[in-house]
């Protein structure tokens, strides 16, 4: 059975519109306001600073 372009258009706006809605989500804080305090008291954190401010000394 095949789709008619008119069916697979109206999929694809209601697909948009779902998208348009995550986005205006998605976008209600900033990136880093999402991300402060994730690394908080991790070693691997700390250790990989660590490592970037030796890199960037000795480079």
């Amino acid at each position: 059975m095949s789709v008619s372009l008119e069916e697979r258009v109206a999929i694809l706006e209601s697909e948009i519109l779902l998208i348009k809605k995550k986005v205006e989500i998605s976008t209600t804080k900033p990136w880093w306001e999402k991300n402060l305090g994730k690394f908080a008291n991790s070693s691997d954190y700390d250790k990989a600073m660590q490592l970037g401010i030796k890199y960037r000394l000795h480079s």
